[in-house]
C-alpha cells in the first residue's frame, strides 16, 4: 500500500474518532438540570381569545314581493321588449335570404381591385384571399349585410346593417376603396404633414 493512501486512512480514522469522542464522553447529567430548570422558569405567554361576535340572523322581508327571477315574469319583459322593437324599427336584415360568397368574410378582408364596364353597369372587382369576384350593385359584401348601393370609379359604397348598443337594427353607410386610390390619398396626407 502507497504511503499516501495509508495516511489517508489513518486521518479518516482519527477524524471519526475525534467525533465520537465529543459526542459521548460530555456530563450529560448537567444538560438535563440545565433544562429542567430552564423549563420551570419560563413560563408561556398567550394572548387571550376575544370573545366572538353575537350573530344575528338577517330576516329576509321581500318573501311577498315579486320574485325578479320568476320564468314568466322574463318571457312577459322579453315579448314586450321584441314587440317594442318592431313598432319603433322597420330596418330588418333579411335572414331568410341565400347568403353571397364574399358575405363569409370581414369587411377589411376585402379590397377593391379594379372595376369594368359590362352591359352598360359598372362592376367593381374585388379581392379576397387571393381570388378575384365581380360584384354588382345590389350584391352584398361582408358580415354585416353590406348591400352595394353604388360603383364609381374609385370606390364601392355600401349600406350595413348592424345592432346598436340597444339591439336596435340601424342602416350604417360604409364603402371599400380603389387599393391605389387609397395608397394615393394616404400619401398625400403624409406629405402634407
Amino acid at each position: 500500500m502507497s504511503p499516501v493512501k495509508h495516511c489517508k486512512r489513518v486521518g479518516v480514522v482519527l477524524g471519526l474518532l475525534l467525533l465520537l469522542a465529543g459526542c459521548g464522553g460530555g456530563n450529560e447529567g448537567e444538560l438535563r438540570a440545565w433544562m429542567d430548570d430552564t423549563r420551570k422558569t419560563m413560563r408561556p405567554t398567550t394572548q387571550p381569545v376575544p370573545e366572538p361576535k353575537q350573530f344575528t340572523p338577517f330576516s329576509y322581508e321581500a318573501k311577498a314581493l315579486i320574485d325578479p327571477f320568476d320564468q314568466q315574469k322574463m318571457i312577459l319583459a322579453a315579448a314586450r321588449q321584441a314587440q317594442s322593437r318592431s313598432s319603433t324599427s322597420s330596418i330588418r336584415p333579411d335572414l331568410d335570404r341565400r347568403r353571397e360568397m364574399l358575405e363569409g368574410f370581414a369587411l377589411d378582408q376585402l379590397k377593391m381591385v379594379g372595376t369594368l364596364r359590362q352591359k352598360g353597369d359598372q362592376v367593381a372587382l374585388i379581392d379576397a384571399s387571393g381570388q378575384t369576384f365581380m360584384v354588382r350593385r345590389g350584391n352584398y359584401l361582408g358580415q354585416n349585410f353590406g348591400l352595394v348601393t353604388k360603383i364609381s370609379e374609385t370606390e364601392v359604397d355600401l349600406k350595413e346593417i348592424v345592432q346598436d348598443a340597444a339591439g336596435e337594427w340601424i342602416e350604417r353607410p360604409t364603402k371599400l376603396e380603389l387599393q391605389e386610390a387609397a395608397q394615393k390619398l394616404a400619401g398625400q396626407q403624409g406629405s402634407k404633414r
